[in-house]
């Protein structure tokens, strides 16, 4: 291939520039009031918008539901489109299109969808009887309230049989719409109910066939026996039955016209059980377990008055959770079970229903009757748990043995719950010991460690562990265990810990149970668990380019560790120590500098940052390869064709961050052969470099690599494709419009600073016209989108800069307005710039320093003369954040420029 070389230096990078375009099934797009666009679309139907950006380097584009910060990660999609099947009303909202690329503003567009939809409509009858005048007859009225879900609102009309109803039509009739419905609820009143009163009605809802949405409608018969419905139960209320049993709950409507139709419940929106079987109002449950007991509801809803409602409450029989507990004498402090004392022994047991629990006593097997000095009590048996105490009064050398309470249900359908308690000389209350050395126990993270409580006594108590966290000095809040629990029981006051993480240090409690052993003050141990971790730093892993004879700093820094103290860091390249050294408690991070770079110097440089649990590490990569060059695709007449069968493709890019190693001597470029791009002079960052590409044959596609060197070596390589296309890009010149009794305006051309003005390709401008039927003081105007006033650390009102072109010639002219227009509590304009009269048959420019306070529009205002010579044309509005540079000749105002975001022409609203 023969190539030619060219270097351009007339342009730079830009900053990303986007539009949001529509595919798909909308039903309408429009600019509705400030500017607002709004995309509509039905339910169900496929949302498809895509964000065509503009901008070199090639913009990230990201798609989020909300304007910014840390909620949109929520809902965010880096993809050019949005797609959305099947969408419902819930997905509707504002969407934004957010791209940037490293150069200035990131450039941000927002469209809000809404989502169309019309549910069923639902017809509920409310009748109110009362009593009237004269007490010889009764008024009876009936509303008949209509109610549909939808967006846009509803229209709703009655129909009484043929008959469409409306208000005034019939004295009889009165049709209403209640504030608080917001345009949801139409309501029908009959008043003095009448016979021909009794008839058909139809409620018809519509949203005016908007986005195809067809109308609904809902029918009622209206008679002299239209009731609401009242159902009743055919089973017992409780219904108690065994687990593993076949349960039936039968509900049947006892009134009520329309026959009400019958659904079965649970409270607080639980499942019904998975293997129920509901048909009608019958609702079966085969081999019913514990836990399907509780509340079940019939309710019996027809449409007419509120819908009516029974409970009933299924009991399954069972028994659960067995304790005891041993009280000695409560009328001395001693602890211990002595001889001539009294001792109490309790026993408690769950059980369902609690009115069939009851209580058996045994003494070394036999049973065990009350009597003066074995005193045998109960609780109510309504309370649950159900408890019965045995009360040993004067306690003798013969009572002592092995004492066994048993509950059972008394219709069976359950096994017997048996709980033995010894009573004898050995019977002592418990003691508790952490072992010598484990009251501070030190794991490393990802350990086991058990955490132990020595526990004493007869019977032996179930150990209770819980964990405490200080907050303050005096106060103490408890903390979750590892499992997530409150509290973890244990049999043999071993706590075990698998895999110990720093999130579980701490103070732990082990404590005896009150149930399960005596009845006493609860004896506590307390544990300190400490975990250490190795340090964490970052950075972990960056790669730093250079160029040879610079200097350069590295930072390691400690972001946490346990220990905190006694940290040591360590410098290498490669297997090289560089230097060694210990954390003050005043500094967090540890540097290296390097003083000028050489070729031994290139390399992977570590710190190690170490304390007892281990090591942390930086890891920088040292290099001197350029960084990739960046294509740059948006090349008008990229393309050409030279010969019949041959075409040739300008290539054009940029470097990205040329200054950052050493002076870049040429690239290596790839196609079909090697070559290589020779560069003179430094380039600078954002230059845009071109070369040709020639003698490509038709229609064969190129694969394009291009290779950074420099005197370090190659760099990092781009890739791209070249396809020859049929059909070749042509330059879109100005194109000025002729009206019939105006000027043609001259075009206008921008070419101070591409950076910071965008010029029309197409060759548009946006104008006012005067002609018929326009009058006299007559206005238009031209609305930006909306943006947020970013805050300033230097000010809390920063600074921008509004700049447009103008061309105002004719003896006619009337006045061009610039007002800013701020969004707070209430909307303002306020006006920032004004011009009246002819200003002569050319362009000129215009800015002007704003300082909004709050989120804010730009109105550019065009007011029509006394006659029909000269209209007011306006083209090439930007607006940039800080302030106006190079005011234009004879200007009033303050100007600047860096990162201009070109204002949609699209939206003129006339007045």
């Amino acid at each position: 291939i023969s190539s030619s070389c060219a270097l351009l230096l007339s342009r730079s990078d830009t900053s990303a520039q986007m539009r949001i375009v529509h595919s798909g099934q909308a039903c309408n797009v429009e600019e509705e009031r400030y500017s607002e666009r709004v995309y509509t679309i039905k339910e169900g139907e496929t949302l498809e918008l895509q964000c065509l950006v503009t901008g070199h380097p090639r913009p990230q584009i990201r798609w989020t539901k909300t304007a910014g910060g840390a909620s949109d990660r929520e809902s965010s999609l880096h993809n050019e489109t949005l797609r959305i099947q099947n969408i419902n009303r819930h997905q509707g909202g504002r969407y934004y299109c957010k791209a940037e690329n490293g150069l200035g503003s990131p450039a941000i567009r927002s469209i809000r969808v809404d989502v169309y939809y019309l549910d069923d409509p639902v017809i509920t009858i409310h009748q109110s009887v009362g009593e009237a005048k004269e007490q010889f007859y009764f008024e009876r009225t009936v509303f008949l309230r209509c109610v549909a879900n939808s967006n846009p609102p509803v229209h709703y009309t009655w129909r009484r049989g043929r008959e469409v109803l409306s208000q005034g039509s019939d004295s009889g009739v009165e049709i209403y719409e209640p504030f608080f419905t917001q345009g949801e609820t139409k309501i029908l009143k009959l008043k003095n109910l009448r016979p021909q009163d009794y008839a058909d009605y139809t409620c018809f809802s519509s949203v005016r066939n908007v986005c195809g949405i067809e109308d609904k409608s809902a029918h009622f018969t209206l008679s002299n026996r239209t009731a609401p419905p009242s159902v009743k139960l055919l089973l017992d209320d409780p219904l108690v039955v065994n687990a593993g049993e076949t349960i039936t709950l039968v509900c049947v409507a006892s009134g009520g016209d329309p026959h009400p139709s019958l659904k079965w419940m649970r409270p607080d929106g639980q499942q019904l059980p998975r293997r129920s079987v509901v048909k009608g109002g019958t609702l079966t449950v085969p081999a019913v377990a514990i836990d399907d007991g509780g509340v079940y509801s019939c309710v019996g809803s027809n449409n007419v008055g509120n819908p009516a409602k029974k409970t009933t409450t299924i009991l399954v029989r069972g028994l659960r959770k067995g304790r005891f507990w041993i009280t000695p004498d409560p009328y001395h402090n001693d602890d211990n079970i002595q001889i001539g004392r009294e001792v109490k022994i309790s026993c408690q047991v769950e059980a369902t229903p609690p009115e069939e629990l009851q209580f058996s006593w045994l003494k070394n097997g036999r049973p065990l009757r009350s009597s003066e000095r074995m005193v045998i009590t109960h609780t109510d048996t309504d309370v649950s748990p159900g408890t019965t105490n045995l009360d040993i009064i004067d306690l003798k050398f013969t009572d002592f043995g092995t004492y066994t309470c048993v509950a059972s249900l008394r219709n069976g359908g359950t096994p017997e719950i048996s709980i033995d308690v010894n009573i004898s000389s050995t019977t002592v209350p418990p003691e508790l010991t952490v072992p010598r050395g484990r009251s501070h126990l030190i794991a490393q993270e990802g350990d086991t460690v058990d955490l132990q409580c020595l526990v004493s006594g007869k019977p032996k108590p179930i150990i209770l562990w819980s964990r405490v966290e200080e907050s303050g000095v005096a106060a103490a809040a408890t903390a979750l265990m590892p499992d997530g629990s409150v509290q973890t029981e244990s049999y043999d006051g071993i706590l075990r810990i698998s895999n110990v993480t720093r999130e579980m240090s701490g103070t732990y409690r082990c404590q005896t149970s009150q149930y399960n052993g005596f009845n006493v003050k609860p004896r506590e141990a307390l544990i300190q668990l400490v975990v250490q971790f190795p340090p964490a730093v970052e950075p972990e892993h960056t790669e730093i380019r250079q160029a040879l004879g610079r200097a350069f700093s590295l930072t390691c820094r400690l972001l946490r560790a346990h220990p905190a103290r006694l940290l040591r860091y360590e410098w290498k390249l490669g297997t090289r120590l560089l230097t060694v050294g210990q954390f003050s408690d005043q500094r967090d991070d540890t540097n290296y500098h390097v003083r000028a770079l050489n070729r031994e110097g290139y390399g992977e440089y570590t710190c190690d940052i170490t304390n007892e649990a281990g090591a942390g590490r930086c890891t920088f990569l040292v290099t001197g390869k350029a960084n990739p060059p960046e294509f740059y695709y948006d090349t008008y007449s990229a393309l050409w064709q030279s010969r019949p069968r041959v075409y040739g493709f300008k290539l054009q890019w940029t470097q990205m961050e040329p200054n950052a190693v050493d002076r870049i001597l040429a690239y290596r470029l790839g196609i079909r052969q090697v070559s290589a791009i020779p560069m003179e002079g430094t380039i600078q960052k954002g230059e845009l470099l071109t070369y040709n590409l020639t003698e490509l044959i038709k229609p064969e596609s190129y694969l394009v690599r291009l290779t950074p060197i420099t005197r370090y070596g190659e760099g990092d390589s781009t890739e791209r494709i070249i396809t020859y296309s049929g059909r070749l890009p042509r330059f879109l010149s100005f194109n000025p419009r002729t009206r019939a009794g105006t000027q043609t305006l001259p075009p206008l051309y921008l070419t101070s600073d591409p950076d910071s003005c965008f010029c029309d390709l197409s060759g548009f401008y946006m104008y006012i016209e005067t002609s018929r039927p326009r009058l006299e003081d007559d206005t238009a105007r031209l609305l930006s989108p909306t943006f947020n006033s970013k805050s300033s650390s230097v000010s809390n009102n920063p600074t921008y800069c509004f700049a447009f072109y103008y061309h105002m010639y004719g003896k006619h002219i009337g006045a061009l307005n610039v007002f800013l227009r701020q969004k707070g509590q209430a909307v303002t304009d306020t006006l920032v710039w004004s011009l009246t009269g002819n200003q002569g048959d050319r362009w000129r420019q215009a800015k002007v320093k704003i300082h909004p306070t709050t989120a804010f529009q730009m109105v550019i205002e065009g007011v029509r003369g006394s006659g029909i010579e000269g209209d007011i044309a306006i083209d090439d509005v930007a607006i940039e954040e800080g302030e106006c540079k190079d005011p234009p000749p004879n200007s009033e105002y303050a100007l600047d420029s860096s990162a201009f975001t070109r204002t949609p022409a699209a939206v003129l609203h006339t007045a």
